[in-house]
């Protein structure tokens, strides 16, 4: 069952990402029980988008690498000033000497934030993340972010 459930999750993400081009590129810094770097691109689809970001960390007694995809629908509040909100899934390896801290896992996310895009092509967001683990690593977590984006 997690077998299919995870090729049906890639193959939707690579028709979705196949359908987009990339439109912001850069990093997003996670607090919380999420803390960690993660790289970070914007995928244009019509008014909306699709966040993919590639997560790591390391806390004293466990690690991870994550892949996040969140579907963002967007808009603005005043001029460059805009809000974004979204929902998504994470697929993660986690490392740990906890049990409940190793081996693989699989959960959704859903986003909410505030980005700025200035006259040039950078774009700042500060956004709050909710998810939860629904294979391996299970229970809720969340974070809050600072990012920064090249636009394209």
């Amino acid at each position: 069952m997690k077998k299919i459930l995870i090729a049906i999750v890639a193959i939707l993400a690579l028709n979705t990402m196949a359908n987009a081009q990339i439109k912001d590129l850069g990093v997003r810094g996670a607090f919380g029980s999420g803390a960690g770097a993660e790289l970070s691109a914007q995928w244009g689809m019509g008014s909306n988008r699709l966040e993919t970001d590639l997560g790591w960390a390391g806390h004293e007694d466990w690690g991870y690498v994550n892949l996040s995809a969140i579907y963002q629908w967007t808009g603005t509040f005043i001029d460059n000033f805009g809000w974004f909100a979204g929902l998504g899934a994470n697929l993660g390896l986690y490392n740990g000497s906890n049990k409940d801290y190793d081996g693989f896992g699989l959960g959704f996310a859903a986003q909410a934030g505030l980005e700025y895009n200035f006259p040039f092509p950078l774009q700042l967001t500060l956004d709050v993340r909710p998810n939860w683990g629904l294979v391996g690593h299970s229970g809720f977590g969340w974070e809050l972010a600072l990012g920064a984006r090249y636009r394209f």
